[in-house]
């Protein structure tokens, strides 16, 4: 029972990496490691550090909003070292939760660094949602004519959300009342005070900024031709799909979704799948500190 949710996801990302090499063949991957040249990875490993430390500031700003406290080169190490087991370890997510506890177990209270690092990982991904949202109506792609019922989706579920955090926490002293309480306060008292959900923005938007920069470079060596707004309204909807956990060390969903929108866009599968691989390679090289 423990092990079974992590089986399935486990599972999930085999799958998808079957069925592409199963329809594409071994070529795309192939032609991704081929392309690698130092060039790419310093490239990958300058924009990398300047990602991490905008990541280790959000973090430490959250962490600070909830009261808790972490200087930034702790939090940048902290950092790389939890981008380096994402990487390598099942489900993408493995380095988050140690990060977390092991803050938590420094501060003197696991919740509470578990909490930070859940919010501060939220934030990064809903500033990245928006950006892309913004990307993708203003920039042509094949996901465009579907966004605005996907948009108005997302909106519904949020709104849902709310509601029942607000319900939950005026009922009782349930577990899911107590929860509900502590979403709100750290809403209302950490997150949302002026002076935190700037900052926490400003460094999500330069984190995405570094990410795509990358997934450039990666597409421009692979040898990827197209539009640079066509390009980066492609990448940013393969970045949202890099942040489902269910990947093997990040491979997986950043794959299949590549190759779809390469395909989509009339640019080949084989071409997503070939700058998702070259991508994965560069990151790895780029998080290899964190070891």
């Amino acid at each position: 029972r423990r092990f079974g949710p992590s089986l399935l996801r486990l599972a999930a990302g085999v799958i998808v990496l079957w069925f592409l090499v199963r329809q594409l063949g071994a070529a795309p991957f192939e032609d991704g490691l081929r392309a690698v040249t130092w060039q790419a990875v310093l490239a990958a490993v300058t924009l990398t550090v300047l990602t991490t430390v905008c990541s280790a500031w959000r973090w430490r700003v959250v962490a600070r909003a909830l009261g808790a406290d972490i200087n930034l080169p702790g939090a940048t190490g902290a950092y790389y070292r939890s981008l380096f087991l994402n990487s390598v370890l099942p489900g993408g997510i493995l380095g988050d939760v140690h990060r977390a506890v092991a803050h938590g177990r420094r501060a003197g209270d696991v919740a509470q660094g578990v909490r930070a690092v859940a919010w501060e990982r939220l934030c990064g991904q809903v500033v990245q949602a928006a950006v892309t949202a913004v990307v993708l109506l203003t920039l042509a792609s094949p996901v465009r004519p579907a966004l605005p019922y996907v948009l108005a989706g997302i909106a519904g579920v949020a709104g849902c959300a709310v509601l029942v955090v607000r319900i939950g926490a005026r009922r009782g002293q349930s577990r899911s009342a107590r929860t509900a309480r502590a979403i709100a306060a750290d809403l209302r008292r950490g997150l949302l005070v002026t002076g935190v959900w700037p900052q926490v923005t400003l460094a999500s938007l330069l984190v995405v900024a570094g990410h795509t920069a990358t997934f450039v470079i990666a597409a421009r060596v692979a040898g990827c031709t197209a539009p640079l707004g066509e390009l980066i309204a492609l990448l940013m909807v393969v970045q949202i799909a890099a942040g489902i956990p269910l990947s093997i060390g990040g491979w997986g969903p950043r794959e299949g979704i590549a190759a779809w929108a390469f395909a989509a866009a009339g640019l080949g599968a084989a071409n997503g799948f070939t700058v998702a691989t070259l991508y994965s390679v560069l990151m790895l090289a780029a998080v290899a500190p964190g070891a």
